[in-house]
């Protein structure tokens, strides 16, 4: 079996280490919200949801074939399945179903709780423990983070709401097992084996979704779904991952309120969506929070 390892920040617990890869990795996660958009003009959600899972499951086993690790112990199957559940499948398709339901403004309000889950289930699942002021730090984050969105005039709806708590639930675990993971298989690793284990049911469910017709697909589609495929579904996930378990589930996962603002101002930029000034100061508020929850978090 070969060595070879992909490159990112040194694994052994630096606190600085685990927060720039965390950083690197909400930062890539951010262009989803932007590819997203653009991908749901030319493919069905549903189908875009199995397609990046399956286009991204290939490209796993490729690096797998190539650079041949260790096989997952048996005792760590039922964690990347639950890994793969969470983060591959549970939680994209999900979000995918609740859009149909509220707005993309309404989703925020959820995604302002997935630092909140992630901490829970870091928690519960690997026993850190954070101290009381990290908590409130966090509250207030993802008080900001669904203050901001719901100011924006989202509109609610009870299906659409059950399905996005859903999807938070299940991300959160999924983050959470993940790096527990990562502490003995290294985070590109464990992001390929989830991967490689969904990939017998996003093929399939891609295959059955499959466009009629190709003909009104863009190639600023097929870029979208070329990123949500490779980088929100693969790439991202070796920094993330590492970031979790250098600077703490809890902590590091904070990060998370920081990716709402950076995917709309990636939206701003690179669509040329309107940013409301409210957006900057609100962003400014989450990222004192983040600063506290750090300093309290380990």
């Amino acid at each position: 079996m070969s060595n070879a390892s992909i490159a990112v920040a040194p694994a052994r617990g630096h606190g600085a280490a685990g927060w720039l890869n965390g950083f690197v990795g909400m930062l890539i996660f951010s262009g989803s919200l932007p590819a997203t958009r653009v991908g749901v003009q030319s493919f069905d959600p549903i189908f875009l949801t199995f397609a990046r899972a399956a286009l991204a499951g290939i490209a796993a086993l490729a690096i797998l074939a190539a650079l041949r690790p260790a096989m997952p112990e048996r005792r760590e199957l039922p964690a990347l399945a639950i890994t793969a559940f969470g983060v591959v499948l549970g939680f994209p398709l999900l979000t995918a179903l609740a859009l149909r339901h509220v707005t993309s403004a309404h989703a925020i309000v959820f995604i302002g709780l997935l630092p909140m889950a992630t901490a829970i289930f870091g928690a519960l699942r690997a026993g850190e423990r954070p101290r009381p002021a990290f908590w409130l730090f966090a509250v207030a984050g993802a008080a900001i983070v669904a203050g901001y969105a719901l100011a924006q005039g989202a509109e609610a709806s009870l299906v659409g709401d059950v399905l996005m708590l859903a999807a938070v639930i299940v991300c959160g675990l999924g983050y959470a097992e993940g790096a527990i993971l990562s502490r003995r298989l290294g985070g590109w690793q464990v992001i390929c084996w989830a991967l490689l284990i969904s990939l017998p049911f996003a093929m399939p469910a891609a295959l059955w979704f499959l466009p009629s017709s190709w003909s009104g697909v863009t190639w600023p589609g097929y870029a979208a779904l070329a990123y949500v495929s490779l980088f929100s579904m693969l790439i991202g996930f070796f920094f993330w991952y590492r970031g979790l378990v250098q600077g703490g589930i809890a902590a590091v996962g904070q990060l998370q309120l920081l990716q709402p603002f950076c995917g709309l101002a990636l939206a701003g930029l690179i669509l040329g969506e309107h940013i409301a000034p409210s957006m900057g100061l609100a962003a400014l508020a989450v990222m004192v929070c983040v600063f506290g929850a750090k300093r309290y978090g380990r």
